[in-house]
C-alpha cells in the first residue's frame, strides 16, 4: 500500500530477539530470586529479634534447676543447681551468666562463668573446686559437653540475637500453637553447629524448639522448651526443656524453679574472681 512500510525480519534478526527475550527473562528471574532471599533473610531476622526483644528490660535473674541427665540404656543421675543472668542492655554486647552447681557431692561448687560476645569468641570460664583452679574454656572446645551433660558450652550463649544470621522457612502448627520457623546460621568461629532450625510461636513469641546441626550438616540434637510462666506482666520463661542427642541416644532435661527477677546481680557479681567463692 502507498506510504506503508514492510518491516523485513531475517532469520538472523529473529534469532537475535529471541535471544534478547530470554537473556530478559532470566535476569528477571535472578532478580526475583535475589529478592526473594533478601526478603526471606529480613523476615528471619525480624522474626528471631521480635522473640528476643519480648523479654527484654528484666535486668537480672536467679533460678534453681534440677537437671536429669539419661544414657543411651535411660539410666539416670540428677544434678542440682542455680543459674544467675545479668542482662545487658546493648544488643552487640552479649548477657552475662553464672551457673553453679549444688549436688551431686563430688561437684559442689563447679561454676561456669560467661561472658557472651558476638562475633568474638565467647569469654567462658570454669571453676573446678577439686582442683582448686579456674580453667579458662578454649574458643575451640565449645562444642565439647558440659559436665557430662547434653548442653554444650557455647548453647549457654548461641541464642544470642546478633551471633547468627536468618532465614524463614516456614509457618506450621508446633502442639496447640502455630510458629515461624527460622534458621539460624552462626556467625561465630568455631562454632559446632552449621546451622539451628527454630520454632517461635506466633502467640507470646517464644522458642518452642531448636533442632541443631553438627559441622557435617547432619541432626545432631534437638532441645523442647514447655511449660512457659510469665512473670511480672512481661517476661516468659520455659521450666521444662529436653535435650536429646540423637546420635548417642542420650538426653538431659532441665528442669526449673521458679524465677526471680530484680535480685540486685551487678556487674561485680560475674567477674572471674568469684568463681573460688561462690560454694
Amino acid at each position: 500500500m502507498p506510504g506503508s512500510r514492510i518491516l523485513l525480519v531475517t532469520p538472523k534478526c529473529a534469532r537475535v530477539v529471541l535471544s534478547n527475550i530470554v537473556l530478559g527473562l532470566a535476569a528477571m528471574f535472578v532478580n526475583l530470586n535475589v529478592c526473594l532471599a533478601a526478603t526471606l533473610e529480613e523476615k528471619g531476622y525480624e522474626i528471631a529479634a521480635r522473640s528476643d526483644r519480648s523479654d527484654r528490660g528484666f535486668g537480672d535473674s536467679k533460678v534453681n534447676l534440677k537437671m536429669i541427665l539419661r544414657n543411651a540404656a535411660g539410666a539416670e543421675a540428677t544434678r542440682t543447681l542455680e543459674f544467675r543472668t545479668l542482662e545487658i542492655p546493648d544488643e552487640d554486647v552479649g548477657d552475662k551468666s553464672l551457673i553453679i552447681f549444688d549436688t551431686p557431692r563430688d561437684i559442689d561448687g563447679t561454676a561456669l562463668l560467661s561472658h557472651a560476645k558476638i562475633l568474638e569468641a565467647d569469654d567462658q570460664w570454669l571453676y573446678l573446686p577439686a582442683l582448686k583452679r579456674v580453667k579458662r574454656i578454649s574458643s575451640v572446645n565449645k562444642s565439647g559437653p558440659f559436665i557430662g551433660s547434653e548442653f554444650a558450652f557455647e548453647d549457654f550463649t548461641a541464642l544470642e540475637l546478633n551471633k547468627c544470621s536468618y532465614k524463614f522457612l516456614r509457618e506450621e502448627a508446633c502442639g496447640e500453637l502455630a510458629c515461624d520457623v527460622i534458621e539460624r546460621f552462626p556467625r561465630y568461629e568455631y562454632s559446632g553447629y552449621t546451622r539451628l532450625v527454630t520454632w517461635i510461636d506466633t502467640e507470646v513469641f517464644q522458642i518452642r524448639k531448636v533442632a541443631f546441626y553438627d559441622r557435617r550438616g547432619d541432626p545432631l540434637k534437638t532441645l523442647t522448651l514447655e511449660g512457659y510462666k510469665n512473670y511480672e506482666g512481661n517476661f516468659w520463661r520455659a521450666h521444662r526443656l529436653a535435650m536429646v542427642n540423637h546420635q548417642t541416644g542420650k538426653s538431659t532435661d532441665p528442669i526449673y524453679g521458679d524465677y526471680t527477677f530484680g535480685a540486685g546481680l551487678n556487674d561485680n557479681d560475674f567477674v572471674k574472681g568469684v568463681l573460688k567463692r561462690v560454694r
